[in-house]
């Protein structure tokens, strides 16, 4: 395994590590910093795996689809954690976090469409630009469930901070959509394709019902 797929692969390991801190509050009281550290460090090897394998010309396949995933399982993972817990207050944490998965699950099926037809459909700006604002939403409101938490925040500093997170969280969700109404126009020609072989298939039929004939 090469250097920048080691590297994602401590992001994967690093994630039941946040979850376990993140839960550990009733016994460790700092346990939501020490996940909130953890996290941030995952996601800076989010960064440090694709800067490497530019750099050394090692990207590969198994690094793209290890890097997808370990994305994906991190942001899923703690998303999950400041949901359930009410960091982000309902209905909002369920509805982004809704947003999330169906943008997720989307984008994976049209690769799968577009990986069948031997195209291969590659991260764009929009793509980055979204995971960058899902990884500090994230990151933020795992510290500011710990300040709820140990209320060590003036109401003014309190205020100010949850304001910050929800404004970043409102953009995150933006980005998310935009993401992916961006891959699905871009990528239009998946769907097209598959309706012009859906006619080829049904004339290819005809002909073989009307030869039975």
């Amino acid at each position: 395994m090469n250097l920048p797929n080691k590297i994602t692969t401590v992001r994967i390991i690093l994630i039941p590590f946040i979850i376990f801190f993140y839960l550990s509050t009733p016994f460790l009281s700092v346990g939501k910093l020490i996940a909130a550290g953890l996290f941030a460090v995952a996601v800076l090897t989010d960064f440090l795996d694709g800067y490497f394998a530019r750099k050394l010309n090692l990207v590969t396949t198994l690094g793209k689809f290890l890097d997808s995933i370990a994305d994906k399982m991190l942001v899923l993972g703690a998303m999950v954690l400041v949901v359930a817990d009410n960091t982000i207050l309902a209905p909002w944490g369920v509805i982004s976090f809704a947003i999330i998965i169906f943008r997720e699950l989307i984008v994976s099926a049209l690769r799968q469409m577009a990986a069948s037809k031997n195209v291969i459909i590659a991260a764009d700006m929009w793509g980055k630009v979204k995971a960058n604002f899902q990884f500090f939403a994230i990151l933020f409101f795992m510290i500011f469930s710990y300040f709820i938490d140990n209320s060590i925040l003036s109401d003014g500093l309190f205020l100010g901070f949850s304001i910050v997170c929800y404004a970043l969280l409102a953009i995150t969700v933006l980005a998310t959509v935009i993401s992916g109404v961006h891959y699905l126009v871009k990528n239009k020609a998946v769907f097209v394709d598959n309706k012009k072989e859906t006619k080829e298939d049904n004339k290819e039929k005809t002909k073989e019902e009307n030869k039975e004939k």
